[in-house]
This record gives structure tokens, C-alpha cells and sequence, in this order.
């Protein structure tokens, strides 16, 4: 369900909006909100509840990994879109899952008239780490 109402958002947001996005700010445009669900150094697989204002997504971006890695987006509120590099964009509504493989510069964030959450889950692997790359265009932005 779209909505732009920030009120009526945070009551269908069941895994919550946590806390502004300040230490990855840099990789964002718009404002985005991290509640974090597992503990790292607790468990072996971390997940967040990342909430993205209306017009906020994320710089495209690459999950690196010599074998596993990648991430899964479960969506759990809001509509947003997914793209990979090369292909056409994803629309997102709750109860969607996307996987994305290790190795795939992509971006994911909120639809310009919606806010949107989805649990992010860092697959486990070998040698992982994660590349922020530039900021999506408003051109490609703007054209979804």
C-alpha cells in the first residue's frame, strides 16, 4: 500500500522505523531509518528493518563475495523499487522477496509517493564486503 503519510506508515511498519540512518548517510539520498533485528557477534546472519522516505534510495552499490555473499530483501511495507545494472527496475510491495546474488551492482529504495521498508538480510559467505558506488541518477530516478 502506498502512503506518503508518515503516521499511517509507522502503524503498518511492524518491524519499526529504528533510528535515522546516520552512519551510512553518505551512501543515501533521502533520509533512511535502520532497526537493526539480530546482534552481530550473536548471530551468524545479521537482518535490518531499513525504512526509506518517499524519493529516498540508495547509491547503486555491490554486495563483493568469493562464494556466498549477496543479499535478500524481504518487503514489508510501503511500495519501493529494486534494479539491477542492465535491467529494467523491480516494482516492490510487501510480501515480495528479492535475492540478490553476490557480485551485482544494484540499488533499491522508496517510490517517490511512498515510504517503504524492507528487512535487509546480509547472506553469509567468503570474503565479503560491500562496495558503494555513485548516487542513482535523478534521470533514472524520475523516468520510474
Amino acid at each position: 500500500m502506498k502512503t506518503e503519510d508518515k503516521e499511517l506508515f509507522n502503524s503498518i511498519n511492524i518491524f519499526g522505523l529504528g533510528n535515522e540512518n546516520t552512519s551510512y548517510a553518505q551512501y543515501f539520498i533521502g533520509n533512511s531509518y535502520l532497526n537493526p533485528l539480530t546482534v552481530p557477534g550473536e548471530c551468524n546472519v545479521f537482518l535490518a528493518n531499513v525504512t526509506f522516505e518517499p524519493k529516498c534510495r540508495n547509491n547503486w552499490h555491490i554486495h563483493h563475495a568469493k562464494s556466498g555473499g549477496g543479499q535478500i530483501l524481504i518487503c514489508t511495507a510501503g511500495e519501493g523499487w529494486y534494479q539491477e545494472e542492465g535491467k529494467k527496475a523491480v516494482s516492490l510491495e510487501p510480501g515480495m522477496v528479492i535475492t540478490i546474488p553476490a557480485n551485482v551492482k544494484h540499488w533499491h529504495g522508496a517510490k517517490k509517493d511512498s515510504w517503504f521498508s524492507h528487512i535487509a538480510v546480509e547472506v553469509p559467505g567468503e570474503e565479503t564486503s560491500n562496495e558503494w558506488l555513485e548516487p542513482v541518477s535523478d534521470d533514472i530516478y524520475c523516468r520510474l
